[in-house]
């Protein structure tokens, strides 16, 4: 199977492609060449997917399945649709599970459940990535799979403040600083790793009965946010001095989270992957949060240039806690 990846050297799309590889696909990866991360067995393709004067390589390939894991705004799908409408037998956009209905109606979340995010630009625009793909299957037969993954972590620390790409978390938690639990940290959610992430999503390629369907992939462990944040600072081998503070007040000191906690993390989800599962028999996520984590902060020690503390966030930290102390 000949596959190509744009992008595939992610947080989330590196275990994909290792995986791929390993499953015998002849896997092909378009970036500019700027990442560090080495795929071995995988063939490189140097260029800039929004400079199709870059492409000249990409346009001479027919592909059985083509992967865009960097693709963000209807006018990134409308620049795809013109390039592999009829180049490839399968279209698979990676959107967001924060795509969905915000606030919910119902806590567990199935593909039926409606997409709906005006909270977050971020969502808003996968939405309409979405919709225009939708469109052009239904009008047009173009072969689009969608997939939809939550807080899906590798390289990146998956809590709702001071993490992802940030450092700001662990240096808080290592030095005794205070940190921010949003809500009473009982609400519920699920972090998955991006090894088994990659195990539903492989098989999701080249699978003709996945056109024109959504999924997400997401493992079956459910923790509260107290415990995520547990977690977490037993893996790095101190307490937390945790600050619970509801969210509404947090986003209102500091809007730069609005985002991620009023559009995403607030309340309380569970994902159902009876689709995954039915598509993919087999798929089960392995990995709990307390193994993959460590694993996580094992690569970030080994790449101490990736533990960038952001003073902006860190900012933003602080004033929350000092506002909210203000209220006595």
């Amino acid at each position: 199977m000949k596959v190509l990846f744009i992008g595939g050297t992610g947080n989330i799309s590196s275990a994909s492609s290792r995986l791929a590889v390993e499953k015998g696909m002849e896997l092909f990866l378009l970036n500019r060449g700027n990442s560090k991360t080495t795929i071995n067995g995988a063939t490189p393709i140097i260029g800039d997917i929004t400079k199709p004067e870059t492409l000249t390589e990409l346009k001479k390939h027919e592909w059985d399945v083509v992967v865009n894991w960097i693709a963000f705004t209807p006018q990134d799908i409308e620049r795809d649709l013109a390039l592999f409408k009829g180049k490839t037998k399968q279209y698979i956009f990676i959107s967001s599970a924060s795509c969905y209905q915000t606030p919910l109606s119902y806590p567990v979340i199935t593909e039926s459940t409606p997409v709906s995010n005006n909270l977050w630009d971020y969502s808003h625009n996968k939405i309409l990535c979405e919709q225009r793909l939708q469109k052009a299957y239904t009008a047009e037969g173009f072969p689009m799979t969608i997939v939809r993954p939550s807080l899906t972590y590798d390289t990146v620390i998956p809590v709702a403040i001071g993490g992802f790409d940030k450092y700001n978390i662990v240096d808080r938690i290592k030095k005794g600083k205070e940190i921010i639990v949003h809500g009473d940290g009982t609400s519920l959610w699920t972090v998955t790793h991006a090894d088994d992430f990659a195990k539903g999503f492989i098989g999701l390629l080249g699978l003709t009965q996945a056109i024109g369907h959504p999924f997400h992939i997401t493992s079956d462990e459910v923790l509260s946010w107290n415990m995520i944040y547990k977690i977490l600072a037993d893996a790095v081998g101190k307490e937390a001095k945790v600050v619970h503070i509801a969210s509404d007040f947090i986003c209102k000191v500091a809007p730069s989270f609005t985002g991620t906690l009023l559009a995403d993390k607030a309340e309380s989800v569970l994902f159902d992957n009876t689709k995954i599962k039915t598509f993919v028999p087999g798929f089960k996520a392995t990995i709990p949060f307390a193994e993959g984590i460590k694993r996580t902060l094992k690569w970030l020690e080994e790449n101490p240039a990736k533990q960038h503390i952001d003073a902006e966030t860190e900012a933003d930290i602080e004033a929350v806690l000092k506002a909210y102390r203000a209220l006595g």
